[in-house]
């Protein structure tokens, strides 16, 4: 019988619960239970809402580690590639994590989380100027066409057939766009 930790055991039951929900969120979608995050985290169900009080403040949780890692790949690409490497890496998201695109239209409704919508707009437009510059994506494209974007490519994959349905699929659509598409070409 384990232990019980207490406030020592604060943040890795937190780390546990955020790895738990985004493994389910990706696998089940956003609508897992609850319960079935704070068994997989080896936690009770009054862990996980002393730390998150309800879904959506552990969704935004989720997404803004998303954001996180978003961050980091822009500040890892190479001079110049940092939309392309960003680009894909959302595309790959979408594609993997039906989750990420539900809490990212979560976060347009709901008015406590709203700054994450803008996040990621925040994170793409430097980007896209960058890549506007050099030629990669056409000049009229915006942020705001990248964000529509995006949220057709999750009409994609929730209607395709199959996964590797929905990744052509989101290609084809990419390259009508002249955007890169999720092989980061």
């Amino acid at each position: 019988m384990k232990s019980n930790r207490g406030p020592a055991a604060a943040d890795s039951n937190r780390r546990a619960l955020l790895a738990s929900a985004r493994r389910l969120f990706a696998e089940r979608g956003i609508g897992v239970p609850l319960s079935a995050i704070a068994k997989d985290a080896g936690v009770g169900q009054g862990v996980l809402y002393r730390h998150f009080p309800n879904r959506s403040t552990l969704a935004m949780a989720v997404f803004e580690e998303n954001l996180d890692h978003l961050d980091q790949v822009a500040a890892e690409a190479p001079e110049g590639r940092g939309f392309t490497a960003v680009w894909g890496e959302i595309l790959e998201m979408v594609l993997t994590d039906i989750a990420f695109i539900e809490m990212a239209v979560a976060s347009r409704r709901d008015t406590r989380a709203r700054g994450a919508d803008t996040r990621l707009g925040r994170l793409l437009e430097p980007l896209l100027t960058g890549a506007r510059e050099a030629g990669a994506v056409a000049p009229s494209v915006k942020t705001m066409d990248l964000l529509r974007t995006l949220r057709a490519c999750y009409g994609v994959v929730v209607t395709a057939m199959d996964p590797p349905t929905a990744r052509a699929d989101v290609a084809a659509l990419m390259k009508g766009l002249g955007l890169p598409g999720p092989d980061r070409s």
